[in-house]
């Protein structure tokens, strides 16, 4: 999953993709690089990020997602929390909805997901804000894979055969538990009998492990991915999408060879 962020703040690349022409020509960019689904975000969900109104952030997002219905070979995905905005990026083309918050700050997105038959991205924090999130104490693997079950349970039976699973990397979780979540990945898979997203690109945990700054993080990245793929991850979110695909397309070549 190549990520388009189509704000001012967002940790990594905040304001450069701002406007709809860019922000289009990078999603098909990514395409080109070999991601396999494209994710469109209007909302930063950094440490720090102001909350942004559902129609401010609907008018950051609507027109790329508008723009690059059609366009794209992939399926499109719309990175929000709330169901205002994924009714109304679904319905101009998206066909999954990528929830952080998993339901927790709206309840009803996932019915939205539900109603249009969308895939749904079921995201693992703890609070009802960003700031709550960030300000939380970490949990432990096992309270991610109860409290992930719990909200995985409260889907509308319809869509949770169409629901991936994500533990939140970086989301109210220190560097310990991110790397754990990382090699856990094949177990919580067992464990919700779901597909594993994970998404570690360009994370502060990267930073502390490596002492690299935020833009020379792709490498690691890379390390971040590869280890989560080889415990078991299914799907990653990342920044620098030829990168860490390459780096898949070798590593899978060698460990299925004869």
């Amino acid at each position: 999953m190549g990520v388009v962020n189509v704000t001012p703040d967002s940790f990594s690349d905040g304001g450069v993709h701002g406007d709809v022409e860019s922000a289009v020509a990078f999603a098909l960019r990514l395409e080109a690089e070999g991601a396999d689904i494209v994710d469109v975000g209007g909302e930063s969900t950094r440490p720090g990020a102001a909350d942004v109104p559902w129609r401010a952030e609907l008018e950051r997002v609507l027109p790329v997602v508008r723009a690059l219905a059609g366009r794209l070979q992939v399926p499109l995905s719309i990175d929000t929390t709330k169901a205002e905005v994924a009714a109304a990026a679904v319905e101009a083309g998206a066909a999954l909805v990528n929830d952080v918050s998993g339901g927790a700050f709206d309840p009803e997105l996932p019915k939205v997901a539900d109603r249009a038959g969308a895939a749904y991205v079921l995201g693992h924090l703890r609070g009802r804000t960003i700031a709550e999130t960030h300000a939380a104490p970490p949990p432990r693997f096992e309270e991610v894979v109860e409290e992930l079950s719990a909200r995985l349970q409260a889907l509308p039976p319809a869509l949770r055969p169409r629901t991936i699973v994500d533990p939140g990397i970086g989301f109210g979780k220190g560097t310990e538990e991110n790397v754990e979540l990382l090699g856990r990945c094949g177990e919580l898979a067992a464990a919700l009998a779901r597909p594993v997203m994970v998404g570690p690109s360009r994370k502060r945990f990267l930073g502390e492990l490596t002492g690299r700054p935020l833009e020379d993080r792709d490498s690691a990245t890379v390390g971040a991915c590869l280890a989560a793929a080889a415990r078991g991850a299914n799907l990653v979110r990342v920044h620098a999408v030829q990168a860490v695909r390459d780096a898949l397309r070798v590593y899978e070549r060698i460990v299925r060879a004869p």
